[in-house]
């Protein structure tokens, strides 16, 4: 089950960021992904192979 995600998507994660809020944008990706917390502004690295165990979905793609 691959979800397919890209820089600057919105996406949901499985557990709420402490803030309580549970929208991430990634800003970065690489072998690891950095996704940065849309209610507070913090922002997490994260390896790839957990991001994508972790991710729920996306829940807006980043348009050109």
């Amino acid at each position: 089950m691959d979800k397919e995600f890209d820089l600057r998507d919105v996406v949901q994660m499985k557990k709420p960021h402490p803030c309580g809020e549970n929208r991430w944008q990634i800003i970065r990706m690489g072998m690891d992904i950095r996704i940065k917390c849309l209610g507070c502004g913090h922002s997490v690295l994260i390896p790839r192979r957990d991001f994508t165990k972790k991710m729920k979905k996306v829940l807006e793609k980043h348009e050109e």
